[in-house]
C-alpha cells in the first residue's frame, strides 16, 4: 500500500476547503442578491405611492372625504363670511360713530334736545341708539335722573346684545367642525371594519379609501375650527373694551345732561 506524500495531502486538503467556502459563500449571495431586489421594489412601490399621493387635487381629496365634507364646507364659507362682516361691524366707527357724540355733547350741554335727537338720527348706531332712549324720556320743566338711566340701562342690553350674536355664531362653527369631522372619522372607520368584516384584511386599497375618508374630515375639521375660535375669541375681547368705551361716553353724556340742566 501506497502512502500518501505530504504535498498531496496538502493539495487534497485545500480542494477541501475552497469547496467548503465556496458551498457557503452561494447562498450568501443568493440571499443578498434577493434583499437588493426586494429593496428595490420596495423602492419603486413607495415611489409610486408618493406621486399618487403628490397627484392627487383638492377635489379628489374632497371626494376621498366622503359626506362629512359637506356640512364642513358649509362652515368654512360661514366662517369666513362672519369674520368678514365681524372685521367690518366690530369697530369704534361703527358702534360708537365719536363724531356724532361730540355734537350730542355739545348740543345736550346746551340743552338743545331736538337737535340731539335729530343728530341720534342721522347717526343711527347702537351708542347713538342708547342716548337717543335716554333723551326720549327727558322733562326739563321736571327734571329726573331716574327714569333716563333705566332707559339707558335697557336700551344698552337691547342695543349691545345685537353685534354680539354674530360674534357667537363663530363660536358656534368653531365648535361645531371638529364635531363634524370627527363623526367622518368614525363612519370612515366604521365601513374599514366592515371591509375587514366581508373581506379580509387583505383588501389594502378599501382598507386605505375609508381610512383616508377618515383622517381627511379629521383634519379638514381642525382646519375650521381653529382660525374659526382664534377669531372668536378675537372679536370678543375687541368688542369688549368696545363696550366699555360706550357705556363710559353714554354715562359722559348723562352727566352732561344731568349737569346742564341742573343750572338755574
Amino acid at each position: 500500500m501506497k502512502t500518501l506524500k505530504p504535498n498531496y495531502l496538502y493539495s487534497i486538503f485545500g480542494m477541501t476547503c475552497m469547496v467548503i467556502l465556496a458551498l457557503w459563500l452561494t447562498p450568501n449571495n443568493i440571499f443578498a442578491q434577493d434583499a437588493v431586489a426586494t429593496t428595490e421594489v420596495a423602492e419603486v412601490n413607495l415611489a409610486d405611492e408618493a406621486e399618487l399621493t403628490n397627484s392627487k387635487t383638492l377635489i379628489d381629496q374632497f371626494k376621498a372625504g366622503g359626506w362629512a365634507m359637506y356640512p364642513l364646507t358649509f362652515f368654512s364659507i360661514a366662517g369666513l363670511a362672519l369674520i368678514g362682516y365681524n372685521y367690518m361691524a366690530v369697530r369704534p366707527s361703527v358702534i360708537l360713530k365719536t363724531e356724532a357724540l361730540l355734537e350730542i355733547d355739545q348740543a345736550v350741554e346746551a340743552l338743545n334736545l331736538d337737535k340731539a335727537r335729530s343728530i341720534c338720527e342721522e347717526n343711527p348706531a347702537p351708542a347713538t341708539n342708547i342716548i337717543a332712549a335716554g333723551l326720549n324720556r327727558v322733562d326739563l320743566n321736571k327734571y329726573n335722573p331716574e327714569p333716563i338711566k333705566e332707559a339707558i340701562e335697557e336700551a344698552s342690553s337691547e342695543e349691545l346684545a345685537g353685534p354680539f350674536v354674530y360674534i357667537n355664531y363663530l363660536s358656534v362653527v368653531g365648535s361645531l367642525s371638529p364635531m363634524v369631522g370627527l363623526l367622518g372619522t368614525v363612519s370612515g372607520m366604521v365601513k374599514a371594519f366592515n371591509v375587514i368584516e366581508a373581506e379580509g384584511a387583505g383588501s389594502a386599497q378599501a382598507l386605505a379609501g375609508n381610512i383616508s375618508e377618515a383622517l381627511i374630515t379629521t383634519a379638514t375639521g381642525m382646519i375650521v375650527g381653529i382660525p374659526a375660535m382664534f377669531f372668536f375669541f378675537y372679536f370678543k375681547n375687541k368688542y369688549g373694551k368696545i363696550t366699555s368705551r360706550t357705556a363710559r361716553v353714554v354715562g359722559d353724556i348723562e352727566f352732561t345732561l344731568t349737569k346742564a340742566a341742573s343750572q338755574p
